[in-house]
């Protein structure tokens, strides 16, 4: 069944704590469900500046999520000074409303290219190496972590609940991505990438191999939104075709697209060969937005643009089989749809 619902209507559901596995943690419990909304919230978001006042982790922390999902610019380095970065991180982790999500959520994330070191960057940026270390630091990674000896920061985690697991797939579109110019977007497509052979190979494996009931894939800059002249999967385009049609091919269930960057917050639809809609929710931006925004042509687009400080949250109903997406600002819900899955 395909069902869209837009709905611009106010309300609060809690959900229940539940517990992750991972490669470097297999242990894990299934927690009751019952009585609650949603068996599963995750929120996220992306593009926040750690020197300015962050106004949503009290609403964030409010909804009670599973789990926290930063979608890049964590924070706004751009810079080759390493101390400068770590500084940077330093100060977000000293903001009190999310110190204090700190405390009772798990936090995971990849970057984009604030945090990465440079705007628009790429493979060619000289200090990625110790870039990367700076924000496993901050995630919190083990130091004995397999992803601390490997390049790029791309990661997935099963998280499980009584009703059924969703799989998260964060995936790193800097660290290999192809530099990028006017010249080289116009021109030849078939030596460019944004992932590189190594993940790819990994996210076709992640994919295929999957048995979660929802599989959420993040990327840092905009999947199906095409017409925009920003940062975007379509500067790539046989990336972008092959990204989709890995989706398709690898019959993993559910599938969510989760993006940043952009400043403003979309819902973008894809119909793609799969048995219901591919939804790419951009949110965007923490604490800085695009206020001034007027309009821009995207045919994609479901509903209509929030242009104003905001936050996503996903509240997953296994009985129900759907997923609630939410644009949510300081103290309000700004816009949702209800996407039906076929479970």
């Amino acid at each position: 069944m395909k069902k869209f619902i837009i709905v611009l209507v106010v309300f609060t559901v809690l959900s229940c704590k539940t517990t992750s596995k991972s490669s470097e943690n297999k242990d894990y419990l299934k927690q009751s469900t019952k009585g609650k909304t949603a068996d599963f919230v995750l929120a996220f978001g992306s593009c926040n500046k750690p020197d300015q006042t962050n106004l949503l982790w009290d609403d964030i922390a409010g909804l009670n999520p599973d789990v926290w999902l930063w979608g890049g610019d964590i924070i706004y380095a751009d810079t080759e000074n390493m101390d400068k970065m770590e500084a940077d991180y330093n100060l977000q982790k000293k903001q009190k409303g999310y110190a204090n999500l700190l405390k009772e959520t798990k936090v995971l994330g990849t970057w984009d290219d604030h945090d990465f070191g440079a705007n628009d960057a790429g493979i060619e940026y000289p200090k990625k190496e110790k870039s990367q270390e700076l924000l496993l630091n901050f995630l919190g990674v083990d130091k004995n972590s397999p992803r601390r000896k490997r390049e790029g920061v791309y990661h997935s985690e099963v998280i499980e609940t009584a009703k059924g697991s969703v799989k998260i797939i964060l995936l790193d579109t800097r660290y290999f991505r192809t530099s990028i110019n006017k010249e080289s977007v116009k021109g030849v497509q078939d030596n460019r990438t944004i992932l590189g052979e190594q993940q790819w190979a990994w996210l076709e494996s992640e994919l295929v191999n999957s048995s979660a009931k929802f599989n959420i894939i993040l990327s840092s800059v905009q999947v199906i939104a095409e017409k925009h002249p920003y940062e975007k999967w379509a500067n790539f385009p046989l990336e972008r075709k092959k990204l989709l049609d890995v989706i398709v091919s690898s019959k993993a269930n559910n599938v969510i697209l989760l993006s940043g960057d952009r400043h403003i917050s979309e819902f973008s639809k894809e119909v793609s060969g799969l048995s219901y809609p591919l939804i790419d929710f951009t949110s965007s931006g923490m604490t800085h937005a695009s206020e001034n925004f007027t309009k821009e042509y995207n045919p994609a687009r479901v509903g209509s643009v929030v242009s104003t400080k905001s936050f996503g949250v996903l509240k997953i109903n296994f009985d129900k089989k759907e997923v609630v997406m939410e644009m949510r600002g300081d103290d309000m819900l700004q816009q949702k749809i209800v996407q039906i899955y076929p479970l």
